[in-house]
């Protein structure tokens, strides 16, 4: 039997962040975190980011906290919020006083392929990634597939993209930004495969086979999927939480169960400037809510009012966003030079609800501001407000 004050489910950079929190304010509380895998806290965007660009694969774990506890390489199963306790898949018990579900999500993976397939997401499967040579297909064209195939092409390596979409990023840019993307990263040497999706999957001697629903077929030497993530409620469900796409938090990031807590990809919760609840998986939102969930747990008085950014870095290309992105909304654009630069406002009924500042940086807050505004903005007024 483990017996903590403070137990983190969850050995991420949200659980980390709420970790650090803690220690601030409580030095002496015992701290316990449970992880799945079997290394220390990390920050995971330089996984698909900045490691392709030669960084330090040592720099991306976080500052060890004193006297944190963690069982690594542990998975927790069961959670019995009346007597306070976990347990992980060994059988082994935790006791906890506060408790903050931090265990973040799942990939989606392909229905086919099993483990001959990377689904993108751990400092494992990056490693994997790295020591497989030759060439690679990436399945997906959102997020993290555009970022796994500009840093596997930036790598040398030759790089196949199937996604079933018209043009990369089609569901949240718009589709000028999409086509100019689409059209560079072909420049770039990028096969891309567009409305396709993987049909089948097969061993071709000690090389892999693709087929896809478009009749092509791709020999290649590694298959990686960045298909997103399923929040990893399972631990909420256990425990009877109320869970919907997430676990459910109010305002202060508490849970429907007393003395426990939820953060970071997994939690779901309202968001007073985009007026209705949101789950948001980026950096940002890992980092700040961790923090304040960590806060809460050591006894501040928290409400969750943060507005989320996220980024991304596409070769040369970069972009920093906040709020919905979502290409069928109503969208304002505003071009500066050509598709290197420029802002696109998304909007729901006139008002602001997602700001994209496309190789524009250091604009987020004034982003953030148009969004609380909550009143309807006609379009001339929006191409001049971010500079």
């Amino acid at each position: 039997m483990h017996a903590y004050k403070y137990l983190i489910v969850g050995g991420g950079m949200t659980g980390h962040a709420a970790a650090a929190a803690i220690r601030e304010l409580d030095p002496e509380g015992s701290l316990g975190m449970i992880g799945d895998e079997r290394v220390p806290p990390y920050a995971r965007p330089p996984l698909s980011k900045g490691l392709w660009a030669g960084g330090d694969r040592g720099a991306v774990f976080l500052p060890a906290l004193t006297g944190l506890v963690h069982h690594a390489g542990r998975r927790a199963v069961a959670l019995d919020p009346k007597k306070h306790e976990v347990v992980d898949e060994r059988g082994e018990q935790y006791r906890y006083e506060k408790l903050l579900l931090a265990t973040g999500g799942t990939p989606r993976k392909l229905p086919i392929g099993g483990d001959r397939v990377i689904h993108f997401r751990t400092l494992a499967d990056y490693d994997r990634l790295r020591a497989s040579p030759g060439a690679v297909v990436v399945v997906g064209g959102g997020f993290i597939g555009t970022e796994i195939a500009a840093g596997l092409s930036r790598d040398g390596r030759d790089v196949t993209m199937i996604f079933p979409e018209t043009g990369l990023g089609a569901r949240v840019w718009p589709a000028e930004l999409s086509g100019y993307v689409t059209r560079y990263y072909e420049e770039k040497g990028v096969r891309l495969l567009r409305g396709h999706s993987v049909a089948g999957l097969e061993e071709a001697g000690d090389r892999l086979l693709v087929r896809t629903t478009g009749g092509e077929r791709v020999l290649c030497d590694v298959v990686v999927a960045g298909l997103g993530i399923r929040p990893d409620t399972a631990l909420a469900e256990s425990g009877g939480l109320a869970v919907s796409d997430g676990v459910d938090v109010d305002e202060g990031l508490r849970t429907s169960a007393p003395d426990v807590w939820a953060a970071g990809d997994v939690a779901r919760v309202w968001s007073p400037a985009l007026g209705e609840r949101v789950r948001v998986e980026h950096e940002d939102n890992a980092l700040t809510m961790g923090r304040e969930a960590g806060r809460a747990m050591a006894g501040q008085p928290v409400t969750w009012l943060h507005l989320p950014f996220f980024y991304s870095d596409l070769f040369d290309l970069g972009y920093e966003a906040v709020g919905k992105l979502d290409a069928r909304m109503e969208l304002v654009t505003s071009w500066r030079g050509g598709m290197r630069q420029g802002v696109v406002y998304y909007l729901e009924l006139g008002r602001v609800k997602g700001v994209l500042l496309w190789g524009i940086f250091g604009q987020v807050e004034v982003a953030r501001e148009l969004i609380r505004r909550q009143r309807p903005v006609a379009a001339d007024e929006l191409r001049t407000a971010i500079p």
